[in-house]
């Protein structure tokens, strides 16, 4: 059965080809689809559409559904189109033409488009509560080895001192504007589109700010005609964000990869979070962290693929939208994964100490002895010149005493202020509104 079906059953063929994964995705949909309609039927009741003992009725059978959700116990039956048939159909079973009621004053266009916005709402929660924790982690780490000097390199050749502060210390700062993006996104997302109906409103006197202040949105999506655009435009820029995120995750996971290297040798897992090989018994593979980068170079693709889909759609709803959920969808729980387990790997990182006793790095010091040099009152260039020839001629001795005092500089890593910048971030996003809301709606 279908909400829009009269007396004409689909084309098999047809049917499995438009229906694609729409249920198994929809399954994700669920819980803000109960959530949706508790908000859209209390409505209903105040401009008159439903009697008070029916809302009383259909909030119970949606709050028993929702119940049912959290519990796992929800399925989309064979035969139903979506999740939004199934509610609708559970209603009618237990409550009789009431429960056909709640669809009154919308379409499935913005019941689709209220149903994402509160998954993504969640999802963004989610995401934002990971990149934290992984925040934390790597800030900790910064100041545990603020003192111990690693290389720096630039074109992957040893360039100037750095250390493993400034390492663990520039990706966390990462996650701050990874979490700027994420900000962005949720912004865009946490704005109600119920009451846009087909994309072009209703003759119900809908009150859409009364729905926009239960489900716990921003605001509405004012103009109906938008409200239908925004689908693949806040999937587009959910993406973005976790793109953003991926960017930080896979770098990081291509230095972890070359550090745990031989030929690096400046970092260590336990070997239960490596891997072997089948031939030689020497070999520490870093999976995890191949993975993650793997993961994450492929999700730096997802907002073109988003792109792609919606590029050239004419005004209001297409069926093109539908796949949106496909590229999508997965992808929330991938990048949660990586977050995590990027975490948990950290959290059993080991770094070597007194990397830069080795001869080979002598170099990397030119920098030093060429500022002490200007600072005792020669000329920039004539101290860079000097200590250019004395590495020509082999006759430079390093000076391995590291004074960088600056702000952001080895000696002074910042990660108070940081951290400081990650905290008001997190302030901004108000997740406790929609908490509350839900809550609320629910209780």
């Amino acid at each position: 059965m279908k909400l829009w079906q009269k007396n004409t059953d689909s084309d098999a063929a047809v049917e499995r080809f438009t229906v694609g994964a729409d249920r198994e995705m929809d399954l994700l949909l669920a819980r803000a689809d109960v959530l949706g309609s508790l908000a859209h039927t209390r409505m209903l009741h105040k401009i008159g559409l439903m009697a008070k003992d029916e809302l009383e009725g259909v909030q119970r059978e949606l709050k028993a559904i929702y119940r049912q959700i959290e519990q796992g116990g929800f399925a989309i039956e064979q035969g139903v189109e979506d999740v939004h048939s199934q509610v609708e159909f559970m209603l009618t079973e237990h409550l009789g033409d009431v429960g056909k009621k709640i669809h009154s004053g919308r379409s499935r266009n913005d019941q689709v488009l209220v149903d994402l916005r509160l998954m993504l709402r969640r999802a963004i929660m989610e995401i934002a509560g990971d990149v934290r924790t992984l925040f934390t982690t790597l800030q900790a780490l910064s100041e545990r080895h603020r003192d111990v000097l690693m290389p720096g390199y630039t074109h992957l050749q040893v360039a100037m001192p750095s250390s493993f502060g400034l390492w663990f210390g520039a990706y966390a700062e990462s996650l701050v504007d990874d979490l700027q993006m994420l900000l962005a996104a949720y912004r865009i997302t946490n704005r109600n589109p119920l009451g846009s109906a087909a994309g072009y409103g209703s003759s119900f006197p809908l009150d859409r700010q009364m729905t926009t202040e239960l489900l716990g949105f921003d605001s509405p999506d004012y103009n109906v005609v938008y409200a239908q655009m925004g689908r693949g435009k806040t999937e587009r820029v959910v993406s973005q964000a976790i793109a953003s995120i991926a960017h930080t995750l896979a770098r990081l996971a291509m230095d972890n990869t070359m550090f745990l290297n031989q030929n690096f040798d400046f970092i260590s897992y336990p070997a239960n979070l490596t891997t072997g090989s089948s031939i030689m018994p020497h070999k520490k593979n870093p999976d995890v962290w191949e993975i993650i980068r793997g993961r994450c170079n492929l999700l730096q693709g997802l907002p073109g693929q988003i792109a792609m889909l919606t590029v050239n759609l004419p005004l209001g709803y297409n069926r093109d939208l539908q796949l949106l959920k496909e590229a999508l969808f997965p992808a929330l729980e991938q990048v949660r994964e990586a977050l995590q387990m990027a975490d948990f790997m950290l959290e059993h990182i080991s770094v070597r100490e007194n990397i830069l006793d080795d001869p080979k790095y002598d170099y990397m010091f030119s920098v030093e002895v060429v500022n002490n040099l200007a600072l005792s009152g020669v000329p920039f260039r004539e101290a860079y010149r000097k200590v250019g020839l004395d590495i020509e001629n082999g006759t430079f001795t390093p000076s391995k005493t590291v004074n960088h005092t600056h702000m952001g500089s080895i000696g002074n890593l910042c990660n108070d202020r940081i951290a400081q910048l990650m905290e008001a971030a997190m302030a901004e996003f108000h997740f406790e509104r929609a908490v509350a809301a839900e809550e609320e709606l629910i209780r």
